[in-house]
């Protein structure tokens, strides 16, 4: 490709060319050669040299080349042939580019267009594999001693290299190599592909695969195994012969031909029409020297033959019924060639049903393609949901309008008959036993409508093929069933949620302490499905109540301890629960400091605390040894001072005490102060 000031020079001297000759209008046109586009590039093989003797001049489209955006020069498919090719062994590529005249300068840019349609070259940059876009005259390609890189436009005069390293490509996918000349006067090239280690040749051998005869015995349809060139079939029909038949091909022909440079289908047509009866096509070598040729120029052996059969076309009979589902609202009807759709009555009268239940025939149709249908659906005006036994009646032409097949027989008379199945459902039933810490629960399905498989799913997770399933569950807890049946045709799914609550659990709450002209206050906590409270407070008496009065007890002077015991049941299910705690009662809520204690570890005044201040809030007790140093600091009136610091046991003496409080009862703020000695 030449440097950008070069294209300017160079389109200049084409205007000029332009003026001087108006037959050079061409260059304007469109590409429509086979090969110059895409989407018609020559299938090329790695065992044969491509040669171009002439390159068409077309208009070009602009082109991605990776690494070379921005440089000025201008990218694209100027005068170009497309090539396409299928690897078939992983590995190098390489390829030679050799112009008929060496002073000739071709660029080339190789993509991957797998799975995708060639013409995504021009706007998906990813495609790009590797190129080169040297101004360099002569040869190019791929080589082992190429650059790693794809080549910008560059002056010719700079000799920049012309060849780009081998890129590796893959099995499986398929590549399309351009190749596009600059200028407008070109001598042509040869493309030869070698050096590589990947190979890009088909080793599947060509033959013949199929013979479909017409109606009319006098066209058959070959069906082969892969693409063959069409360059090498004889118009003429001359590759083909009929063995022991008196027809001979005049013609041979393939659609495809028209816009592609191979093909896998052939149109042969006979001078007269078979007979009814077995033959054999025999492939031989035509006019033209030569059998039928892939693109790698492997031939199919002459004297290859294959068998197929023609019977004069007769009136025909339906092949058979299609399956038919759950509730089906359609029947579909298989025959054994193709119906031709405009014969068939849209309205459906050309059959009837009869059967177990009415039904009414509301349209019939095709899966028509190119006026042509395999079979004919026909329409229900509502599904049937039961089970049953019923018979189609075929009585073409009834209404007038016979129903034909593609060679023009008519459908005959005929009946067939098909079944249906009951609709099923998965609703279950179950029976339970409720317990105090599990709930037992039976789920049964009842196996109605011809249901012979279950599949139960318990909380999304075990799973059980049975009709009836035993379950068993946390009396609290939140659990789903779902069931699936089936009768083999209909299926169904019901789910149920089931939450239990019917543990019974006994709790309450309660002070620790109180004062013994107070009374005490029990909340109950218990859980679960209770209908029977039986509270036991000792000296205090019994409730049977689910939250009791205040309970007082005897003022005794002395602190006591009582058992608070609750027991609650579910008299339904045999349950109950009991949980007891205790209960200190105090001689007495007088706030009263000691003067004096002995922390020795003997279990008698060993710690120091404000005594019996369960009405003290915002309580604060602080202590001071004798330098003033803060020993000891609470808000709880039950923390006691052991007589340490930090751990060391302090020695005997006096400490000084500050405590600061709010009374409950009468919301009075008390200060108190005074000392206490600390004997050893």
């Amino acid at each position: 490709m030449p440097a950008p000031e070069i294209t300017l020079m160079k389109s200049k001297l084409s205007l000029l060319i332009l003026l001087i000759f108006p037959s050079a209008i061409a260059i304007s046109q469109s590409c429509s050669t086979m090969g110059q586009t895409p989407a018609t590039a020559f299938p090329v093989c790695g065992t044969t040299v491509f040669q171009q003797t002439t390159v068409p001049l077309c208009s070009t489209k602009n082109l991605y080349v990776p690494g070379c955006t921005g440089d000025g020069a201008g990218y694209e498919d100027k005068n170009p042939f497309y090539y396409v090719f299928t690897c078939y062994g992983s590995g190098s590529l390489g390829f030679l580019i050799t112009p008929n005249n060496m002073g000739d300068d071709y660029d080339w840019q190789l993509y991957d267009i797998t799975g995708r349609n060639p013409n995504d070259i021009y706007t998906d940059k990813s495609l790009v594999v590797t190129g080169n876009w040297a101004g360099t005259y002569g040869a190019t390609g791929a080589s082992s001693t190429g650059v790693n890189y794809i080549q910008c436009a560059s002056d010719p005069a700079a000799n920049l290299p012309s060849f780009s390293a081998m890129p590796q490509i893959k099995q499986g996918h398929v590549y399309l190599l351009m190749v596009s000349h600059f200028t407008n006067t070109q001598s042509g090239y040869s493309l030869s592909f070698g050096g590589g280690t990947a190979v890009i040749t088909d080793p599947l051998k060509p033959k013949m695969l199929k013979v479909d005869p017409d109606c009319d015995g006098k066209t058959l349809r070959l069906k082969l195994n892969k693409p063959i060139r069409c360059n090498s079939l004889s118009a003429d029909g001359s590759e083909f012969a009929i063995a022991s038949a008196s027809s001979n091909a005049t013609s041979a022909m393939s659609p495809l031909c028209s816009a592609s440079f191979d093909m896998d289908s052939v149109i042969i047509t006979l001078d007269n029409p078979l007979p009814s009866g077995n033959y054999q096509l025999v492939i031989k070598n035509g006019t033209d020297g030569n059998t039928l040729l892939d693109d790698c120029g492997n031939d199919i052996p002459a004297g290859d033959a294959i068998d197929f059969q023609y019977i004069i076309p007769q009136p025909i009979l339906a092949d058979s019924l299609g399956k038919t589902g759950c509730a089906p609202d359609s029947v579909l009807i298989y025959f054994p060639k193709k119906i031709n759709c405009s014969s068939i009555s849209p309205a459906g009268t050309d059959f009837s049903i009869t059967g177990t239940t009415p039904v009414t025939i509301s349209s019939a149709s095709g899966n028509c393609v190119n006026g042509q249908t395999d079979y004919i659906i026909i329409k229900f005006n509502a599904p049937i949901y039961t089970a049953g036994a019923y018979t189609v009646i075929i009585q073409p032409g009834l209404d007038g309008s016979p129903i034909f097949d593609v060679c023009g027989q008519p459908i005959l008379p005929q009946t067939l008959t098909f079944s249906t199945v009951d609709t099923v459902s998965a609703f279950y039933t179950y029976t339970s036993v409720l317990g105090c810490r599990n709930n037992s629960f039976t789920f049964i399905h009842d196996g109605a409508h011809g249901v012979n498989q279950w599949n139960w799913s318990v909380n999304n997770s075990s799973q059980y093929f049975t009709q009836t399933i035993n379950q068993i569950f946390p009396a609290v807890s939140s659990n789903m069933v779902t069931l699936t049946v089936s009768n083999g045709t209909c299926t169904d799914t019901y789910s149920e949620s089931f939450n239990f609550n019917n543990e019974v659990k006994a709790d309450f709450e309660m002070p620790a302490f109180i004062c013994p002209e107070d009374g005490l206050t029990v909340t109950d906590k218990s859980s679960g499905t209770i209908n029977s409270w039986n509270w036991n407070f000792g000296v205090a008496g019994n409730s049977s109540v689910q939250d009791p009065p205040a309970q007082h007890f005897p003022m005794n002077n002395r602190e006591t301890v009582y058992n608070i015991k609750l027991v609650v049941s579910n008299t339904s299910l045999n349950c109950s629960d009991t949980v007891t705690k205790a209960l200190r009662v105090l001689d007495n809520c007088l706030i009263a400091v000691p003067s004096a204690f002995t922390p020795n570890g003997d279990g008698l005044n060993d710690y120091f605390w404000p005594h019996n201040a369960l009405k003290a809030d915002n309580l604060e007790f602080k202590v001071y040894n004798r330098w003033g140093q803060l020993v000891f600091q609470t808000s709880n009136w039950q923390q006691k001072w052991d007589g340490t610091i930090k751990g060391v046991p302090q020695p005997s003496g006096v400490f000084v005490w500050f405590l600061s409080y709010t009374n409950r009862d009468t919301g009075q703020k008390v200060f108190q102060k005074g000392t206490v000695m600390l004997i050893r």
